[in-house]
């Protein structure tokens, strides 16, 4: 068993990091603070092979593994977990297309992904449909080229900001087995937004509502059959709880680094407050559980690149127990810097309240629970 990273692992997190705190980490206060993020911006990551990472070579992807790509968003997450995230989002739709897309459907929308000429956003929750997320009302009714749209995402990252929406809509009968997946490009007639929501944390990035009203879409941009679309939901989202989870990771471990240089500068009582047992049993507390959650992270990673039978379970599982951790040491990062940890210069009070809605998406942390425990049992019956 081999924990190191490869060559190439090493040199993808460098560029990541590198990448991030030339282009990202200057401009993460003023981003937050516009509430939205350049378009420039994306054209520059497309160019380092970021906006398809697990989509294929052939389509214009990188063909990473899940395990390479939680390394590119836990390094751009040190910069700002919430441009991070964004992209992590913008990386489920391809993968999805990727995976279960006709050839027509990957010809037609992944090369414009992989370059990321198009940013896609993906759209399962709705206002009354979370955790719930088989319950969804969007409808789509079937005409002899269309599907009609009519209903209301909610939450949606990239809301009134993305070229196209990955939408989980219901095509047939109540429950999973009557969801598809169809694409809808920004433009189309009947497509309108909610206004920008005014959020605790991921400020820089634009959220809000999508609706549809009586929106006409193609046929054609349905991705894969129809029916299968929860079930294409719900495989996106174990790959896309590791990269939440990465991003999160990254985001601690920013504050952890910020923490040891101000606690090395910081002093009281006549020395510098790193000298402090108690305060270094906290950073050595700290930096235990942010080192296990990379490695249980990583192991759910290879677990899903393998295809191990319990890769769901473990995916759900590294979701729960990175979050959960990442969020308790960004706090206590805060706490160490005392009162200068509550302003905004420093940059710790923005990385606890982006941290925070990482135990709730992509399937909160008590759905993880629930999934994790329902799976146990299966498993000793």
């Amino acid at each position: 068993m081999d924990f190191a990273l490869t060559e190439e692992q090493s040199a993808i997190f460098d560029m990541a990091l590198a990448f991030g705190q030339e282009h990202i980490a200057p401009n993460a206060r003023q981003w937050e603070n516009d509430g939205t993020m350049p378009r420039a911006l994306w054209q520059q990551v497309g160019e380092l092979g970021f906006g398809g990472l697990y989509v294929s070579e052939e389509y214009g992807g990188s063909g990473l593994s899940r395990l390479d790509a939680t390394l590119v968003f836990e390094a751009l997450a040190m910069s700002c977990p919430s441009v991070g995230s964004f992209l992590s989002i913008h990386n489920m739709c391809g993968g999805m297309i990727d995976k279960f897309g006709s050839e027509e459907t990957k010809q037609k929308w992944l090369p414009q992904l992989c370059s990321m000429e198009k940013v896609f956003s993906y759209c399962l929750t709705e206002p009354g449909s979370g955790s719930d997320a088989a319950a969804l009302k969007t409808r789509a009714q079937k005409t002899n080229d269309s599907y009609v749209l009519n209903g209301t995402k909610a939450f949606i990252s990239g809301g009134g900001y993305s070229d196209a929406y990955v939408a989980m809509v219901r095509t047939g009968e109540d429950g999973p087995k009557g969801i598809s997946t169809v694409v809808v490009e920004d433009g189309t007639p009947g497509l309108s937004f909610g206004a920008n929501e005014q959020k605790m944390g991921w400020k820089a990035q634009p959220t809000a509502q999508v609706q549809f009203d009586d929106c006409a879409v193609p046929l054609a941009n349905r991705v894969g059959d129809e029916g299968r679309g929860f079930t294409y939901a719900m495989a996106g989202l174990d790959g896309g709880r590791l990269n939440i989870s990465a991003g999160a990771l990254g985001g601690a471990q920013a504050a952890l680094n910020a923490t040891i240089q101000y606690m090395g500068e910081r002093k009281a009582f006549g020395k510098t407050i790193d000298q402090f047992q108690a305060l270094q049993f906290r950073l050595a507390e700290y930096e235990t559980r942010l080192q296990a959650a990379r490695t249980f992270l990583r192991q759910a990673a290879w677990k899903l690149d393998t295809g191990a039978p319990d890769a769901t379970k473990f995916c759900a599982m590294a979701k729960l127990m990175v979050t959960d951790t990442a969020s308790d040491v960004a706090n206590g990062c805060l706490q160490l810097h005392g009162g200068y940890g509550y302003l905004a210069d420093y940059g710790i009070e923005k990385i606890v309240r982006d941290l925070r809605v990482h135990q709730i998406l992509e399937g909160t942390n008590e759905i993880m629970r629930l999934i994790v425990a329902r799976q146990l049992l299966a498993e000793n019956r």
